[in-house]
């Protein structure tokens, strides 16, 4: 990245500025904003997020926003309530309440000297999804927002659910707000309060876990401020952005299809990060782009923003498997609209382990219709390779060589390929198919395999058999009774080159990703009238070469830190052949770090655990393990979380720990220990 120092404006800052709701609460704000200001009020851009802007994201924070400010805006870095130095208590993700203090801080915002009335929102995952929830409740000063790796919809796209299957994410990003929502506020803000306030965020915390498992349908838990209920809500310009290696690679799509509004899309080959912090590169300058949307939009400048095609998507060449790229070749395509005109789905039979290229007559042969049907009973080792649901640094969480899942799995194969092919969109699997139990699933790997028999996943999809038709209202399977169901996989742009060979990969089960059903289950598939659909894209589009490059990576030198004690990272499989234990173990610790301006030193630790014993279905658990520090002499704090998740055949049990510590002395502790019942699940 190049670091800019030389910007149109000069800026000051402002470290902590109180926002007052109207029950009382006030909110703690940073802010960046030209001189000029004071006398030439300029527009204001918010980022609304809970991860705390004095210390976990200032780093961060201090690349975009100043570079923001540095081009004409008031930078506006709000913590929720209840985090950071924010009055409250955190209970829980996208709350009435979070929309409501959103709407009063951009009302607030407007009425400031310095602000000319006019506001935009922008942030990565949270703050996205902030963003896109409160512009569908059309605040009257916000005309456009910025939004990158976030959804439309929480229940069918999002850390907890995929295709009504639960994901490990559902405990693992529990136990992350469990740990950050429970930290303390920097008494060098807040004075002798922070006490007072922290105590308060741990006694009215509680693992966030236990409410997303009370809903399992999707019920108006998940339907509130999911966008995709009503997208006319939303009445001002989108800029949206993912990536492939990120969990929310499809709802870029879904708002290009359904707005009626100014809007573009951008898809790059990156984890869960902004993209021009992008990882697997290519990173690109993204920042610029934000600011040509903010020029545009807020201050009506007319600089041809909305010329050229709508979606920007980096089309992936094939690659070996790793578990990280440090970049991912491939080049730029373009797309006019969404769906597109070049993308043209294709339908492939599914014979006896075959995929049938299209116009082939399907084989009369077991595994058609006419024929006994291919039955999979898969191991729960199947799923060990799987990586992240998002991968969330890049490196090592995304999936590994899938061969080994593949033993496991019922696997159809194309022919070596004769040419290029290129798929940018959903591939989507139908099948005919029965179960001999009344709860199962089925996941779907798309793999590209190189003539050596390396097979890399593409994409993927679940399918938790009993939401077959209605995610509000599961019915169970009845053993034995054929069944059409259709598996829709992850969004992607992928190149497979001649002489590879694609395949689709069917397992019953898919863990640790997801957790899997209360039994194991045979799924029997009927081949002759299964199908896979491909989105293919002919290569070289004439689209493709109407897309302006994207400049280099740009942002403002980054606030000083100091690493006091190294990062560790560790993702490690396990398997006892004696005892036939078998465990993940991943550690994210990001070390010590010194933020020198404050003199605050903050280390966190997260240690998640995945287990299970042979082929016991109620064997699984799921671990995690916080662990949050800040010291700054004689003040020394810690928060310990813990949250344990395992089952049997009915319910699911949560056994979860928070302590509180203060100069290496507990000062609080709880314990829950609670089940919820299984909903088909």
């Amino acid at each position: 990245m190049r670091h800019v120092t030389h910007l149109p404006c000069t800026t000051k800052e402002e470290e902590h500025v109180v926002i007052p709701m109207s029950d009382g609460v006030r909110l703690s704000a940073r802010v960046w904003r030209p001189d000029s200001s004071d006398h030439e009020p300029v527009p204001a851009v918010l980022e609304y997020i809970p991860y705390r802007k004095r210390d976990l994201t200032a780093e961060r924070d201090s690349v975009h926003h100043p570079y923001i400010a540095g081009h004409g805006y008031a930078c506006v870095r709000v913590d929720l309530r209840g985090t950071g130095e924010s009055e409250g208590v955190l209970r829980d993700e996208y709350l009435e309440v979070e929309q409501r203090d959103a709407e009063e801080v951009l009302a607030w915002l407007a009425e400031q000297p310095w602000c000319d009335g006019t506001t935009g929102m922008m942030g990565l995952s949270w703050g996205a999804f902030a963003a896109l929830q409160v512009a569908a409740r059309r605040p009257p000063s916000l005309k456009a927002v910025v939004i990158a790796s976030f959804t439309d919809d929480r229940h069918a796209d999002d850390m907890h659910y995929m295709g009504g299957a639960m994901l490990s994410d559902n405990l693992a990003e529990a136990g992350t707000m469990f740990a950050y929502a429970t930290c303390p506020p920097d008494p060098a803000v807040v004075g002798d309060r922070w006490r007072d306030m922290w105590l308060e965020r741990l006694e009215h915390s509680q693992p966030w876990v236990l409410e997303w498992l009370r809903h399992q349908r999707r019920d108006d838990y998940w339907r509130h401020a999911s966008v995709a209920e009503n997208y006319q809500d939303v009445q001002c310009p989108v800029l949206a952005s993912s990536g492939w290696a990120d969990g929310y690679s499809n709802a870029v799509t879904r708002l290009l299809a359904h707005l009626d509004v100014p809007r573009k899309g951008l898809i790059g080959p990156w984890s869960h990060k902004f993209p021009h912090l992008g990882e697997p590169g290519p990173a690109i300058g993204y920042l610029q782009e934000v600011v040509r949307w903010w020029d545009h939009w807020l201050k009506g400048v007319d600089n041809g923003v909305m010329d050229g095609p709508m979606l920007r998507t980096w089309m992936q060449d094939s690659v070996p498997p790793s578990t990280s790229y440090e970049e991912r070749p491939g080049r730029w395509v373009a797309e006019p609209c969404w769906p597109s005109p070049h993308v043209r789905p294709t339908t492939h039979a599914l014979t006896r382990h075959r995929i049938v290229p299209p116009g082939e007559p399907r084989e009369r042969t077991a595994g058609s219709d006419d024929g006994d049907p291919l039955t999979v009973r898969s191991p729960l080792s199947v799923g060990q390779f799987a990586g992240k649901w998002a991968s969330y640094n890049a490196p090592p969480d995304l999936p590994y060589d899938q061969r080994e899942e593949d033993g496991g799995s019922l696997v159809f194969e194309t022919e070596p390929l004769t040419e290029r092919l290129e798929i940018l969109g959903s591939p989507t699997v139908d099948l005919d198919l029965s179960a001999d139990e009344p709860v199962a699933m089925v996941a779907a790997r798309l793999s590209d395999v190189s003539p050596d028999g390396a097979a890399t996943r593409v994409t993927y999809g679940l399918l938790n058999l009993t939401r077959r038709d209605s995610a509000e209202r599961p019915e169970p399977l009845e053993p034995g009774r054929r069944y059409r169901a259709t598996v829709q996989l992850n969004g992607v742009a992928q190149s497979f080159p001649p002489g590879h060979r694609i395949r689709l990969s069917l397992s019953t089960s898919y863990w640790p990703l997801a957790w899997p059903p209360p039994e194991p289950a045979t799924l029997s598939v009927h081949g002759g009238s299964s199908t896979l659909t491909l989105p293919v894209r002919p290569p070289e589009q004439a689209d493709d070469t109407q897309a302006a490059p994207f400049g280099e990576p740009e942002g403002t030198p980054p606030i000083a830190t100091t690493t006091l004690t190294p990062p560790e990272e560790r993702w490690d499989v396990k398997r006892d052949l004696v005892g036939y234990h078998a465990k993940l173990d991943t550690v994210k610790d990001r070390g010590t770090v010194r933020f020198e301006a404050i003199g605050l030193d903050v280390g966190r630790r997260a240690h998640e655990r995945y287990a299970s014993v042979a082929d016991d279905f109620t064997s699984v658990s799921g671990e995690s393990t916080w662990t949050m520090t800040f010291r700054r002499d004689d003040w020394d704090v810690r928060v310990v979380t813990h949250t344990r998740l395992t089952c049997d055949e009915d319910s699911f049990f949560v056994d979860a720990t928070l302590d509180g510590y203060e100069g290496g002395r507990r000062v609080f502790s709880r314990t829950w220990n609670e089940s919820v019942p299984r909903d088909l699940l």
